[in-house]
């Protein structure tokens, strides 16, 4: 009885490529700034001179050095140009270089989308919505979460400071205040729903040879957020103790809950960055370290076992270029004071190139070659793309290692056939060839 299951499943391989062709993978990137982007395409040279990071360069770039343009990957992104922190405006196309913030740069999902075309061998739609400046807390507060609610403690220092003080309104301006809060209350959540599902009715605006029959996979969400919260000591004024940010990992609860529910996407696979500016060091130093841990938190709850993970992004911080950034930051009054200078004389000597020509002599040549691999502040992973390319080709392999995972625990017997893709098995069990025949037929995939 095995030959004919056997000859069955080799008739399955056998029909045609349009009947069993794998659903488009649609990868969801949301969050703020870092999801973004601001590293700078002027920083990709970086990647060549570390042994860890040049063959990944390879990957960005052509044979003829310049940044590669993705045949099987599309995007559509919101966020990123105009003001940068409300802007609606949609950039769309094959994934390349410049869907950061702004077109000069990238961000996660340039290397995002090169591993994932790479590693599925098939097409690839990256829904990218982000914007700088947003808080869970209140920006993309969730629905389910309720109304914005100022912690506990800070009404009660409020309430000693009927007159205001620093960082405390008064308490006549306090009712604006709460209602600018409660305008302002899940605006990006709902924004980035609905662009998801804009993109998701009419794929082919950004797919074009995307084919309707084929459908579509929701195969993952990567969410990369979290500064906006963590310098925020009003909502989260026991910051520096244990369970500080305990009201944040719980936000985020209800955030995956209802992604997955608006999306209706129930098991939709979901990786959250864990913010990494501090380094390594982080791991041990308030308020750091409790917000990192409120962070992971939802992946350790028995509902999100094996379909949420916690994906470090402190390893990739780059420590040796950050303190030549510290070190030319620190340069800047002794430049300013030298331009004043200057200035007495040639009044050029305000130009930016001559500001950078002071600047190199407080470095070795090899040091001012690293700092050309910084384009932003520490806040920003330095704007570098020898550390946010890395970590978009992290991403990418959580969720990869995450179907790897289903596909691995998925039970198998005889007379079954199980199919896997993101998010989805089907298993055929079936007592002949014509009823084995007859279910695969009957196969659908979800969209």
């Amino acid at each position: 009885m095995k030959k004919p299951i056997i000859l069955a499943v080799a008739l399955l391989f056998a029909l045609t490529e349009s009947a069993f062709a794998q659903p488009l993978k649609v990868f969801i990137l949301a969050g703020q700034s870092n999801m973004q982007g601001h590293a700078s395409i002027s920083t990709f040279d970086s990647l060549a001179s570390d042994p860890q990071t040049a063959p990944l360069l390879q990957e960005m770039r052509g044979p003829d050095g310049v940044p590669r343009v993705c045949e099987r990957v599309w995007i559509s992104s919101i966020g990123c140009l105009g003001d940068a922190y409300s802007d609606l405006t949609e950039a769309k196309g094959k994934l390349t270089v410049g869907f950061g913030a702004p077109e000069d740069k990238i961000g996660p999902e340039f290397t995002f989308g090169l591993t994932m075309e790479k590693s599925l061998n098939e097409s690839v739609l990256i829904i990218k919505t982000s914007w700088g400046g947003r808080s869970l807390h209140t920006d993309f507060r969730p629905p389910s979460a309720g109304p914005f609610v100022l912690a506990k403690e800070t009404e009660e220092l409020w309430d000693k400071y009927p007159e205001g003080a620093h960082g405390i309104p008064k308490a006549e301006d306090r009712p604006k205040f709460y209602a600018d809060k409660a305008a302002d209350t899940g605006v990006y959540y709902r924004e980035m729903i609905a662009h998801t599902k804009k993109v998701l009715e009419d794929i082919k605006r950004v797919v074009p040879d995307y084919d309707e029959q084929q459908g579509y996979e929701l195969a993952g969400f990567v969410w990369f957020q979290g500064f906006n919260d963590y310098v925020d000591g009003g909502m989260y004024p026991n910051q520096m103790e244990v369970g500080g940010h305990d009201a944040y990992a719980d936000l985020l609860v209800h955030f995956i809950r209802d992604v997955r529910k608006d999306l209706s996407a129930p098991n939709l696979p979901f990786v959250i960055g864990v913010m990494g500016i501090d380094g390594l060091r982080g791991d041990k130093n308030a308020p750091m370290m409790h917000f990192r841990e409120a962070q992971r938190r939802p992946s350790t709850l028995g509902e999100f076992q094996g379909n949420v993970i916690a994906m470090e992004t402190a390893p990739f911080r780059d420590d040796d270029l950050e303190k030549l950034s510290d070190r030319m930051e620190n340069c800047w009054p002794e430049v300013d004071a030298k331009v004043a200078e200057e200035m007495k004389t040639n009044p050029n000597a305000d130009s930016w190139e001559n500001k950078m020509k002071l600047m190199a002599k407080n470095f070795t040549k090899e040091e001012w070659k690293r700092l050309s691999g910084a384009s932003n502040g520490g806040y920003h992973y330095l704007g570098a793309a020898k550390i946010i390319a890395p970590i978009g080709k992290a991403f990418a392999e959580s969720l990869i290692g995450m179907q790897a995972a289903e596909a691995d625990d998925a039970p198998t017997r005889d007379g079954t056939l199980h199919l896997f893709s993101f998010g989805v098995v089907a298993a055929i069990q079936c007592p002949s060839v014509d009823d084995l025949m007859g279910a695969m037929l009957a196969v659908s995939w979800k969209h």
